[in-house]
């Protein structure tokens, strides 16, 4: 794999990532609160392979912390200075060629305790800083809102993420950073490693298990992942209706589980725990918990309070994109007891013989990453960002301070490779090219419509696609579904373009503008969609073509909704025409005319 060479598509983002909690440090300035991260302590005389004692924290040991000035013990109190050097920073990884920076902010310098009523303006400030520093370099922002740093005060007295209320704090704060920052950043996270809440609960929800009944701690924070589900999906319709054009994505760890080998009982050990770790993706994605989860809480005895329209919201805001950490793969086995054990990031497992192991006892997959990244397109056909990779060694500093790290240059080569086969394997360059060109007829047959706007895009796979934006005041009479006749006629058209490239798919999304609320918009945007698609069937497009038929309310605008002539933009259907997978093995094969 390493010695092929695989051509990334234009635009693909390049870079790297921080977090907040990690590299800041100033964990006493400018009016920053304490966070649940400030009281992480460095724990040297611990097997790195015992989890529990590494990641654990005591009600006793929160109490000390939050009495100690120390940032020798607490050393994310101290992190590597960024908050007074990310001026340097920034130039660094301009120098490295950095297209993209994820980055977070930390609740606590906005809302040091998190209940404040107004911010603290020194933390916004430093952020806008931040962030027009990494615009003037062209680095694009990936920003996490929520990366392991909950305000210590919502830890101790609203049990964390437990309590229903956190979530309009946690809005508040996105409100104010979208509002004061959202002209800078265009790709958000909500919260990091989602997933991590069982591993690690504290640093993921404020929950410290030992305040609790034992028998409790695992409804208790299932209740607190489900507050940041809603809280996600809330979280992703308010930057929608205050950053036009913004995507909110969400993040998990991707612990890739292999079966120890064929044995039915080793597959289905795997398949669970794979399961697991799409649960937490799934929702936010998909919009809806999946029905083992529902099984699993009645056989358990588990009772997670859901708010009145909570799988309303969840089902009307999903994410725009996913992302995902990678490191290792794990292995599974009926026989794990008697096996060798290697750790992970947050995880351990069985060894694998076939795979070498870090410096840290992880063991390296490249090949794991090219298979997770085809499993998670082809589950949630979403764009994808890697988020966090990498190589952790006990590195030796050369007297002239340069340190000889080739296999670290080794790790990254196989893993960027790795990204590329699942590139290529998807489609290949010169199969892009074909489709390209394919597209840009079916641009030029859709721009002979009375009133369609066609736009070229570029779809989930990096592939050109075509989107045709109809007017809904042209479509539609106000606050109606029904479609006018001279709606009809430019459908019968379209229609036409539909059935000329059949081996396109469809993707049809109603809008609206602000008027209203959303129990009015999203049915009615909805209606309108599906009266598109209606009628295109009457028209004899094959219902094979359509893959999703939505609607999205007045949760993406195209433009300000303050003015009439805003909303009249705003109330539109859109129609995507993309790559469908015969089209795509019909330009691998070259049989795809141009």
């Amino acid at each position: 794999m390493a010695n092929k060479v695989y051509k990334f598509p234009e635009g693909f983002l390049w870079g790297g990532a921080t977090a907040a909690n990690q590299c800041e440090g100033a964990w006493n300035v400018d009016g920053k609160g304490l966070s649940v991260a400030d009281c992480t302590t460095y724990k040297p005389n611990v097997d790195i392979k015992d989890y529990k004692a590494q990641h654990g924290i005591s009600s006793e040991q929160i109490a000390e912390a939050m009495k100690s000035d120390d940032t020798r013990q607490y050393p994310k109190r101290h992190g590597v200075d960024c908050y007074h050097r990310y001026l340097e920073d920034l130039d660094l990884y301009q120098e490295m060629g950095f297209k993209t920076l994820r980055v977070s902010i930390q609740w606590t310098r906005i809302y040091p305790k998190g209940i404040e009523e107004e911010p603290n303006e020194a933390g916004l400030a430093y952020y806008e800083a931040l962030f027009k520093g990494m615009r003037e370099r062209g680095i694009e922002p990936l920003v996490t809102l929520h990366h392991y740093e909950m305000p210590l005060y919502l830890a101790n007295h609203y049990d964390g993420w437990y309590k229903r209320e956190v979530i309009d704090l946690f809005l508040r704060f996105c409100k104010t950073v979208f509002e004061r920052l959202g002209k800078y950043v265009t790709y958000w996270l909500t919260f990091n490693e989602i997933d991590s809440v069982f591993r690690h609960p504290w640093t993921t929800i404020g929950i410290c298990e030992d305040r609790y009944p034992k028998d409790k701690v695992e409804e208790i924070i299932y209740q607190c992942v489900h507050n940041q589900f809603v809280a996600s999906a809330l979280a992703t319709k308010l930057l929608h209706e205050m950053v036009p054009g913004a995507q909110m994505g969400c993040m998990l760890t991707r612990t890739l589980t292999y079966p120890e080998n064929c044995n039915p009982q080793n597959m289905i050990l795997a398949l669970k725990d794979n399961r697991e770790n799409f649960f937490y993706s799934d929702i936010q994605v998909r919009g809806a918990y999946p029905q083992w989860v529902f099984n699993y809480w009645a056989k358990k005895d588990i009772h997670v309070d859901f708010g009145l329209c909570d799988e309303a919201i969840l089902k009307q805001y999903p994410v725009d994109f996913v992302s995902f950490s990678y490191y290792m793969t794990i292995v599974d086995s009926i026989d794990a007891a008697k096996r060798e054990k290697v750790s992970g990031n947050m995880a351990t497992g069985v060894k694998n013989p076939f795979l070498d192991t870090s410096d840290w006892g992880w063991q390296v997959d490249p090949t794991g990453l090219q298979y997770a990244l085809i499993d998670l397109y082809d589950r949630y056909q979403k764009p994808l960002f890697i988020v966090e990779n990498g190589l952790g060694a006990y590195d030796v500093v050369n007297p002239d301070g340069s340190i000889d790290d080739d296999y670290r240059i080794s790790y990254f080569r196989e893993h960027i490779s790795a990204i590329g086969a699942a590139i290529g394997g998807a489609v290949g360059a010169g199969a892009g090219a074909l489709i390209g060109r394919h597209m840009d007829k079916v641009a030029a047959q859709a721009a002979q419509i009375r009133n369609a706007k066609v736009e070229e895009v570029t779809d989930a796979n990096g592939l050109k696609a075509v989107k045709v934006t109809f007017d809904s005041g042209i479509l539609f009479a106000t606050n109606q579904a029904t479609l006018t006749a001279s709606s009809k006629n430019d459908l019968v058209k379209f229609s036409k373009v539909l059935k000329d490239n059949s081996d396109c798919h469809v993707d049809i999304y109603g809008h609206t503008d602000n008027t209203g609320n959303d129990a009015i918009n999203i049915p009615l945007s909805n209606r309108r969609a599906e009266s598109v698609v209606n009628y295109l069937k009457s028209c004899g497009v094959s219902s094979s073509q359509f893959q999703n038929v939505v609607g999205k309310g007045s949760s993406e605008p195209v433009a300000d909704n303050s003015t009439a002539a805003g909303r009249k933009q705003n109330r539109r259907v859109e129609v995507y025409l993309y790559a469908s997978p015969a089209m795509v093995n019909a330009a691998k094969s070259g049989t795809l005319s141009e």
